[in-house]
Formats: C-alpha cells, sequence, structure tokens
C-alpha cells in the first residue's frame, strides 16, 4: 500500500552581496536528487526573477503568485538557501502558501570562504527563521543546521518532511465515521465532536439500526456481495465459517463499504459489540482487518480518537495502522509487553494468513455460534510507531512513542491477534499514560515515523503533544 510521494514547490533565496552563481548549481543539484527520490516538484522560471530566486518583496509576490496559480499541485516548499537569501521577500512569497516549509540552507565549503565564493546560508538561515516567527508562519527545520542536497542528511530530512506533508494534508480536513453508539461500559472511548470540528476533523454519526436495516436488504446475488464474498475468502481463512455466518459478514462488508463511500470517510469507529452478535451471529473483527488491510483506518469499540490517530499514522507510514490493547506484561521483562486485539489486525501486518473464529468472549456470553469473526494470528516482527490521541478541554493531545514488535513467542491458544512489543522505558511510559487519562486503546503501524507526525501535528496542526 506504498504511497505516491509528495511533490514540492521550489524556492530559492538571493542576497545581491552573495555570488549569484551558487543560485543556478542549486536549482540544478536540488532538481537532480528529487528526481533521483522520486519526487515531482515545481520550479519558477528563471527569466521570471533575477537568477530564477526571489532577492526583494517584488519578487517574492512574483513567487506568490506561482504558487497560487498551482494552488493543490503541490504539498510542500522547500525553501532553498544557496546563500544567505532575503527574509523580506521570503515573507512575500511564502506567507500564504498554506502548506509545510522546509527551509534548507547550503553548507560552507572550508576552503572556499573567500568573499566571491562565501554563501553564509548558515547565517542566513536564521535570518528566515526570525522573520517567520514573527509573521507566525510555521516552518520546518531540522539538524544539522546546513546540509548540502547531495548528502545522506539530506536524504533522511527530506524523507521525514514528505511525511509531515502527507499527514498535514490528510489531517488538515478529514472525515470520520462514528457507525452506533458509545457502549456505555467503555466511557474509555468518550470524545468531543466540537473539539475535533475545530481541527478540521467531521464526524459522520450513524446509528446501528440504519446498518442492521441496510444489511438485511442486501441481497447476496448481487454483483456487490459475490464481489465481497470473493475478496473475503481471498484475504483470510474462511474455512471454519458457517455459511450462514458468512453471508452475514458479506452482507456487512457490503454495507460498510457503502457507508464508506456515500460519506467519503477517511476513517471509521464501529461499534462492534453485541447487537451485531446478538441479531446477526457475527463480529466485525475481520471486515475491519480487510478494511484496514486497504488503507482506510478502521478502529473497533467505537473508538474515534484511535480512528483518527491511525490515519496520521498511516499517513506517515503509507502502510496500515490498526488499533490494539495494552494487554498484557510479558513475563518479568520490563520494556516489554503483549498488544493485542480480537482480530481487526491488517493481514499485511500479520506473520502469515489468519484464521476466522468463533469470539470465545461472545461464545460464553450467548452461547457458541454467535460472535464469528476474530481474524486470529500474530503479529509480524518489525519496527512500529504507536500513539493515542484524546480530547480534552477544547484541544486534541496525543502521545507519540516507537518500538519494535519481535519474534518472542506467545502461548499457543492466546486468543486474537497479538504480538510481543518491546519499548525502551516503557514502564514510564505506561505510567505516563495512564496519569494522563489516555485509553486502553494504541494505534500502531510499521516503521518510526514519530519525528514527522510530531511535526506535523506541533508546527502545523496545533495538537497538544503529552511527553511521555
Amino acid at each position: 500500500m506504498k504511497k505516491q510521494k509528495s511533490t514540492f514547490a521550489l524556492y530559492f533565496g538571493n542576497r545581491g552581496f552573495f555570488p549569484e552563481s551558487l543560485i543556478a548549481e542549486a536549482r540544478t543539484e536540488l532538481s537532480e536528487i528529487l528526481k533521483k527520490l522520486g519526487h515531482d516538484f515545481l520550479m519558477l522560471e528563471s527569466n521570471l526573477t533575477r537568477f530564477g530566486a526571489v532577492e526583494s518583496p517584488e519578487e517574492g509576490r512574483k513567487y506568490a503568485k506561482f504558487l497560487d496559480e498551482h494552488k493543490g499541485k503541490f504539498e510542500g516548499v522547500i525553501l532553498c538557501l544557496p546563500n544567505f537569501g532575503d527574509e523580506t521577500g521570503a515573507i512575500s512569497a511564502l506567507q500564504d502558501a498554506g502548506v509545510p516549509i522546509f527551509i534548507l540552507a547550503y553548507p560552507d565549503d572550508l576552503y572556499k570562504l573567500k568573499f566571491h565564493q562565501r554563501r553564509d546560508a548558515f547565517c542566513g538561515k536564521f535570518s528566515i527563521m526570525d522573520v517567520f516567527y514573527q509573521y507566525q508562519l510555521p516552518y520546518t527545520a531540522f539538524m544539522p543546521h546546513t546540509v548540502h542536497p547531495f548528502s545522506k542528511e539530506f536524504e533522511e530530512q527530506i524523507d521525514i518532511f514528505d511525511k509531515v506533508c502527507k499527514v498535514v494534508k490528510g489531517m488538515k480536513r478529514m472525515t470520520v465515521g462514528a457507525i452506533g453508539a458509545r457502549t456505555t461500559a467503555f466511557k474509555t472511548v468518550r470524545y468531543d465532536e466540537l473539539t475535533l470540528q475545530k481541527y478540521g476533523i467531521t464526524t459522520e454519526v450513524l446509528d446501528l439500526s440504519e446498518v442492521f436495516r441496510r444489511v438485511r436488504l442486501v441481497d447476496i446475488e448481487s454483483v456487490a456481495a459475490k464481489q465481497k464474498a470473493y475478496r473475503l475468502t481471498n484475504y483470510t481463512n474462511f474455512k471454519k465459517v458457517p455459511a450462514k455466518a458468512f453471508e452475514n459478514m458479506v452482507r456487512f462488508g457490503v454495507v460498510l463499504d457503502d457507508i464508506i463511500v456515500e460519506y467519503s470517510l477517511d476513517a471509521l469507529a464501529l461499534r462492534c459489540w453485541i447487537e451485531m452478535e446478538m441479531e446477526f451471529g457475527v463480529a466485525p473483527c475481520s471486515l475491519l482487518s480487510e478494511i484496514n488491510d486497504r488503507g482506510i483506518p478502521a478502529a473497533c469499540e467505537l473508538d474515534i480518537c484511535n480512528a483518527i490517530t491511525m490515519h496520521a499514522l498511516n499517513l506517515a507510514s503509507g502502510k496500515p495502522a490498526t488499533c490494539l490493547d495494552w494487554n498484557n506484561n510479558y513475563d518479568t521483562d520490563p520494556d516489554k509487553c503483549i498488544l493485542f486485539h480480537c482480530g481487526p489486525v491488517p493481514q499485511s501486518l500479520m506473520t502469515g494468513k489468519g484464521e476466522v473464529i468463533d469470539h470465545p468472549m461472545f461464545a460464553k456470553a450467548l452461547g457458541e455460534g454467535n460472535g464469528w469473526g476474530p481474524n486470529v494470528g500474530r503479529i509480524a516482527p518489525n519496527k512500529i510507531t504507536f500513539a493515542s490521541s484524546k480530547t480534552q478541554d477544547g484541544k486534541i493531545h496525543i502521545y507519540l512513542g516507537e518500538g519494535e514488535f519481535t519474534n518472542d513467542v506467545i502461548q499457543e491458544g492466546f486468543f486474537g491477534c497479538g504480538g510481543v512489543a518491546k519499548i525502551d522505558n516503557l514502564q514510564d511510559k505506561l505510567y505516563k499514560i495512564g496519569y494522563n487519562g489516555y485509553r486502553h486503546h494504541v494505534s500502531v503501524t510499521p516503521g518510526h515515523s514519530a519525528k514527522a507526525i510530531r511535526e506535523a501535528f506541533t508546527r502545523y496542526l496545533g495538537y497538544e503533544i503529552t511527553e511521555i
């Protein structure tokens, strides 16, 4: 589920006291490395300003017009300083850009410090940052302070900035579906719709009665139902599932897909028990697994805040995310625990194809055969980024961290889909998570993307970070 890389608008700063020949070199070098890294880009024609750079407010306005003419065609701006650069021109050019801005300053060559060769971008970067700060224009800068576009450090920085741009673009305006009401017992997944809306997140709410009505109307012989049955049969192992239960899962799958399209949902959370099991004899775990595997975040237990968090993780990693429980200690190892859920984990994050079973919790509560749906298996070893969010006092709060799923064995017969997570200083993190009122769920995606998500949330989206 690899997503396309961001397109950047390229900006080049100039100041007349410094060697203008460096501008042409930078235009060529930056274009070359971005092509190599797989990024598309937009660049102002070199004859529209002096040397194709911005040195004055007038040239800045020309660049702002260029951005406006290409609005929607780029996800971020790379502000490149081949030399000192003009900060006033930069403000005129970029104050209405509306996208993340990455400030790149070229390093000076130790053996090219004579006046006609010196860049002084090291100093110029501070001037740009200072004026942007004064104008409250958010920007991104990484360490080290200066890097050459052909360096390994630049490749690492642009990879992070690419993720920042994806998260900002995807989270500025999103729609999350709340399908069903919160289960009374789960007060831990409370959320505030008005707070979410302040951050550009619209919640579309559907009652389960409407979902059930639609499910009953699905023709199992329809094209949509046949396509869904084929998809599910090839997705995981349904061999143990009775025909009637499988048909009901197909019907629910068709309805959930229709709802996603009808309401243009970027993510959803579903009330997954106990009405579905009582009326239809199925649990939606494997359906959520399949939806997640397509890159549409789908959280169980109506956890809207973790559905939103999953969307951010998915945007950053370009891979599916999942919602898990902080569930078990792992023997006496203080830095390991078992993360688990009944079966909504995307197949692509598992060690192999899962198996759909009758949910043992519902078998105990309702009798056997009333909870077919969990996709059981094990989570594959991998580096991970984890996060969770909440609404409180009119703000969205989030915590972030990184770790890994290990090869450690979980006892055979352990129900659901779980994995052993190793996280440095885990006990301290758990202590802070608990004392700051976060839920028992945590969102997880492969790879390490916490730096990019933090940058997107704090610099551009206004989320509150809880340090753990």
